[in-house]
């Protein structure tokens, strides 16, 4: 169906939704994407793009554009909680012929993916109703207009509107994990990776390029903080390493609970789940962003290649389930090491777990 005039509809204008407007505009369609969101980005986060979203951004051509933003991160350092040394993951071993790891601000990767997407978003269009036709979707949006489209993509996250709309599931499991972010300026010298593991919570350090470091902590819990910036000086004031001075300097941090989704099927009729809408899981083994830019890919090539939107969608989710399974299950394991006490688990990370931290990217370094 490559350069077909098919109707297609892109809800989301994050990573996910922006990376399958673009896979899609490079096979020759022309999708609407709209988001509910005014414009801008609404928090200062940074992002850690493995190897495999390095690839998808070649496929998806963006490469070049996204290689002066960030940092290449080449080590990942572990630490426990006095910041004595548990192990260490070559990352240029790991990812070799696939793509390098590269840390950025979250707002770069978005500044390209909207350039590469052609720039044109509806902001403020909500979707009020979905209707599933023989063929088509008819959709209504929350201003009183009604179109029909060949394929509407669900890309507006883990708490998606298009999945309830479209009766694809309900909403996201919380899985027991409060997580801290924050990009730091002028923050101690850390030139890596790093992360120092303490009983059932870690504090995460990555240098993202112009002196800022993207932090990501986390703990065990369901309910967010009152005081986000307090409780993390209390979750971490006997943390070692750079941890005391980074506490000391930060003015304020964005705090959440991780949810995870897992659906029994992405698509009903000639609707679709991409990204986080379809399979969020813990952020774990950074492998969000670059499960959406892999979804735009093979969604992408799924409708070149199909007979039929039906087809596509049948191709799309039987190449797309092993690899997000994957990943859910391995975050799932890493998860669960959390559990293990310091005086158990540490010993096993300084013999193998560099090791066993790589093993949990494997089936990635595969083709899509």
């Amino acid at each position: 169906m490559g350069g077909s005039p098919l109707r297609i509809l892109v809800v989301g204008a994050g990573i996910a939704g922006l990376a399958v407007a673009r896979a899609l505009r490079l096979a020759g369609f022309r999708p609407d994407v709209t988001d509910k969101l005014p414009p801008g980005e609404s928090t200062e986060t940074g992002l850690y793009l493995p190897g495999n979203a390095a690839r998808a951004l070649h496929r998806l051509g963006l490469h070049d554009p996204v290689r002066p933003l960030g940092q290449v991160i080449h080590r990942q350092h572990f630490f426990d909680a006095t910041g004595a040394h548990l192990c260490e993951v070559d990352l240029d071993t790991l990812w070799a012929g696939v793509g390098e790891c590269r840390a950025l601000p979250r707002a770069d990767l978005h500044r390209v993916l909207l350039s590469g997407a052609g720039g044109a978003v509806r902001h403020g269009a909500e979707v009020r109703t979905l209707e599933l036709l023989p063929g088509a979707v008819g959709v209504t949006f929350t201003d009183g207009t009604t179109t029909e489209y060949d394929l509407v993509i669900g890309a507006d996250g883990p708490r998606s509107s298009v999945r309830a709309l479209a009766a694809l599931g309900g909403p996201p499991r919380p899985v027991g994990q409060v997580v801290y972010r924050a990009v730091l300026r002028d923050g101690p010298p850390v030139t890596e990776w790093t992360a120092l593991l303490g009983q059932r919570s870690g504090f995460l350090m990555v240098p993202i390029g112009a002196g800022r470091l993207h932090l990501y902590a986390d703990e065990a819990g369901t309910e967010a903080p009152t005081d986000p910036l307090a409780r993390l000086r209390e979750l971490f004031a006997d943390y070692r390493g750079p941890v005391p001075e980074v506490l000391a300097a930060l003015d304020g941090v964005h705090v959440g609970i991780t949810d995870e989704v897992e659906l029994g099927r992405w698509y009903r009729g000639r609707v679709l789940l991409v990204g986080d809408a379809a399979h969020a899981t813990a952020p774990t083994l950074s492998q969000g962003a670059a499960m959406a830019l892999e979804d735009a890919v093979v969604l992408a090539e799924s409708l070149h290649a199909a007979s039929s939107v039906e087809a596509a969608l049948v191709a799309y989710e039987s190449r797309r389930r092993p690899r997000t399974r994957w990943v859910r299950d391995r975050t799932r394991d890493r998860n669960r090491t959390r559990d293990v006490p310091p005086a158990l688990r540490d010993p096993l990370l300084r013999g193998r777990g560099g090791r066993i931290f790589g093993e949990h990217y494997r089936l990635l370094l595969g083709p899509l």
